[in-house]
Parts: C-alpha cells; sequence; structure tokens
C-alpha cells in the first residue's frame, strides 16, 4: 500500500462528487459524509434540514505519486459550479454550498491561491464562492449513501445530475482516468 494524502471537499450532492472521483487513477477510496458543521455525527435527514450547518463532503484518499492536491482541486472545480452560493443544480441549501475543507497549512495555501487564480482567470462570470476552512471532523455518512451512483446508476436523479459529471471527468481527465 503507497502511503496516501486525503482531501475533503463539497459541491453539491455528494453521490454525484463521490461518482466523479471514483473514475480517477490514483483515488484509493471516496467516502461521502458531512463536514462544516456544528452538530455531533449528524443523519442525512438532519443535515439535509440545513440546520447542522453540515455540507455534503466527501473525503478522496489518494495516492499522491498518481494525483496532486492540485489535480484534485482542478478536477473539483470543474465537476461543480463553484459560483453557486449555498446550491447545486436542483439543490438547494447551505449544505450544498461549494466547500474546501484543508486538512493542513500546505493544503490551505495551495487552494487559496487556487480558487485566486481561478478568480483572476475570469473562466467564470460571477466570483468564486467556495468556502475554504480547515476540516475539524468529517461524519461518514450512513452506508446507503457511500458508492450511491455505483449501486443505483438508473435512479433518475443519477442520470441526470451523477452521470454527467462522471463523463466531464472521462471525457476531460482521460489520462488520468481508470483504465
Amino acid at each position: 500500500m503507497t502511503d496516501t494524502e486525503t482531501a475533503t471537499v463539497g459541491g453539491g450532492c455528494f453521490w454525484c462528487v463521490e461518482a466523479a472521483f471514483k473514475e480517477l487513477d490514483g483515488v484509493e477510496s471516496v467516502t461521502s459524509g458531512y463536514a462544516g458543521g456544528h452538530a455531533d455525527d449528524p443523519t442525512y435527514r438532519e443535515v439535509c434540514s440545513g440546520n447542522t450547518g453540515h455540507a455534503e463532503v466527501v473525503q478522496v484518499e489518494y495516492d499522491p505519486g498518481a494525483l496532486s492536491y492540485e489535480d484534485i482541486l482542478e478536477i473539483f472545480f470543474t465537476v461543480h459550479d463553484p459560483t453557486q452560493l449555498n446550491r447545486q443544480g436542483p439543490d438547494v441549501g447551505s449544505q450544498y454550498r461549494s466547500i474546501v475543507l484543508y486538512h493542513d497549512d500546505e493544503q490551505r495555501q495551495v487552494v487559496e491561491n487556487y480558487v485566486v487564480a481561478l478568480d483572476e482567470e475570469g473562466g467564470y462570470d460571477d466570483d468564486v464562492v467556495t468556502e475554504i476552512e480547515p476540516l475539524e471532523t468529517f461524519y461518514r455518512a450512513e452506508e446507503k449513501h457511500q458508492d450511491y451512483f455505483e449501486k443505483n446508476p438508473a435512479d433518475a436523479y443519477c442520470t441526470m445530475h451523477a452521470q454527467p459529471k462522471v463523463e466531464k471527468v472521462r471525457e476531460r481527465f482521460r489520462e488520468k482516468v481508470k483504465a
């Protein structure tokens, strides 16, 4: 087993973000969960209420020899719209906000610089509203939410929202996709 690193990001529904990252060579695991809030060990229903302060996030465990943290950020910012405040597509509420939860000062510096560069490049019509915060606690989501897209590929939500993100990763990051 290689030494891995972990990135924690949220960009809307965790089913979609998880499915996109699972496509990549060098990704050892992707775990859906909750972070960035104030409630201890919240449930999906509690997070969906918007009252816990948590966002739906994924933890990506990856091999830094195959993918860099910058690669993780590039993919993350490609598969969601970081200019939408507290929403992604049909999902509305602070639990669907764009957020990067850094694990150390190096990740903090890299993501802060990355967001500044995104805004300076002007690739978006609006400013990037992605929150950048230290990861305090990650709560693993219930088992039914793990590998949701893999388990439910015909689910209408998945075909409309997760599948396009997976296809975008396969097309845009062809050289990084698992064979």
